[in-house]
């Protein structure tokens, strides 16, 4: 593995900052050159994830990562902080990782991230290493084995084929240890879903009650024009997409996929995920920011991984084109990137929404929990040569209406 890929990133304030000042924004924070738009994403993807994977490959994550959250919590979050940590980084790096290596610059860290993660999937389910994961001990490590296994079917390819088959065997038992813990009656019944259709994937034992049952009752708690409740009721935030309908769809898939699900409820999700991305779409204002509205703001971009993984699938509504995304999401992710306090001094995500405000920090959250963020980057899955890199910049809804632009009207489905 050639480790210089990781280790020599620069410091996040200098990396962002240059990129502002020399690579392509405006005073604006609107990205204007294409390749440095990509380029910049993929810096900040390094920033965001190496001290995360460089010190679980090293079986230093324990030893060096801070648990930061509320106070008084810190004895529980110091027990599944770590699983959330890789959990949900693998969960928003894995579609860039499935893209594999190539001989460009890009390629061969790809390749070096790709071995990475592969070290740190081995490490983090070894019994023997001081940096195994709790996938067993109190609820919260359902959440996070979940995002694990999505991670796994998103980077299929490049991050479980080629294991070897202790480590394998060793993720196999990690993700089966959850089965002991019940899921509350509402997203959390997505994350045994989606353990068990990994298991499916993979050609492992699977429960399909477990995965039955959520989908059924999200398709009872639907509320309509693109939403689901979170559980029976509707609550206003944001987990419509840091959980709900992300992970609903790649389920569906998988069931498709493997012949155990005709396509009808799938393009029903589709459609209703389509509508939901327009609404994720006009939220961005103007000036790249959103509604700071209901819980676990703290996951910051993640707010976007809807938007994102319809851009990914190829699939955004018609009205909305892959460059304005791209531009819309790129000024959401600058601005909160760029905010002072977004990392510590060494590189650690910190508790906030815009920089560091550990005021908004809810009970269950913790240093790991933040990298929820990551989902945010899932474009970076479609190639360098896509047309949601190489479409000129375009401006997004509310740009072009506080703009008075004529812009088209908005309906529910």
């Amino acid at each position: 593995m050639q480790r210089r890929t990781f280790i020599n990133i620069l410091p996040v304030t200098a990396a962002i900052g240059s990129l502002v000042a020399a690579e392509g924004f405006n005073r604006e924070n609107k990205i204007t050159n294409l390749t440095d738009c990509r380029d910049y994403w993929v810096r900040l993807m390094k920033k965001i994830a190496d001290p995360v994977l460089i010190n679980l490959s090293r079986e230093q994550l324990r030893a060096n990562m801070p648990v930061e959250c509320t106070p008084g919590e810190e004895s529980s979050r110091k027990e599944v902080t770590h699983l959330e940590a890789f959990g949900r980084l693998v969960a928003g790096i894995s579609p860039w990782l499935e893209l594999g290596c190539d001989n460009t610059d890009e390629g061969k860290a790809r390749g070096d991230y790709i071995e990475l993660t592969r070290t740190c999937l081995s490490v983090a389910t070894n019994p023997h290493s001081p940096d195994f994961m709790n996938f067993s001990n109190g609820a919260q490590p359902l959440v996070d084995a979940a995002f694990l296994a999505h991670g796994l079917l998103r980077g299929y390819t490049q991050l479980w084929d080629p294991l070897d088959i202790t480590t394998k065997n060793n993720i196999v038992n990690a993700l089966r240890s959850t089965r002991i813990i019940k899921p509350y009656y509402n997203n959390w019944l997505l994350f045994s879903a989606m353990i068990e259709s990994f298991f499916l994937k993979a050609g492992y034992e699977w429960d399909p009650v477990r995965i039955d049952y959520a989908i059924k009752k999200h398709l009872e708690w639907y509320k309509g024009d693109g939403v689901y409740g979170d559980g029976p009721e509707f609550h206003w935030d944001y987990y419509n997409s840091f959980v709900i309908q992300p992970m609903l769809l790649d389920i569906l898939r998988v069931l498709v996929e493997s012949g155990k699900e005709t396509s009808d409820t799938y393009v029903q999700a589709l459609k209703r995920a389509k509508r939901y991305a327009v609404i994720l779409e006009r939220l961005i204002s103007p000036e790249g920011t959103f509604p700071p509205i209901g819980r676990s703001l703290a996951y910051r971009f993640g707010v976007f991984q809807l938007l994102g993984q319809m851009a990914l699938y190829n699939e955004l509504p018609e009205d909305i084109s892959p460059a304005q995304v791209r531009s819309a999401m790129s000024s959401v992710i600058s601005k909160m990137a760029e905010a002072p306090g977004t990392f510590d001094d060494k590189g650690w995500l910190t508790i906030g929404f815009y920089g560091h405000q550990p005021s908004i920090g809810e009970s269950y959250i913790s240093t790991g929990s933040l990298y929820l963020c990551a989902t945010g980057l899932l474009p970076l899955g479609l190639p360098p040569g896509h047309r949601f890199w190489t479409m000129p910049p375009a401006d997004w809804t509310q740009k072009k209406i506080w703009r008075g632009d004529n812009f088209l009207h908005d309906h529910a489905i």
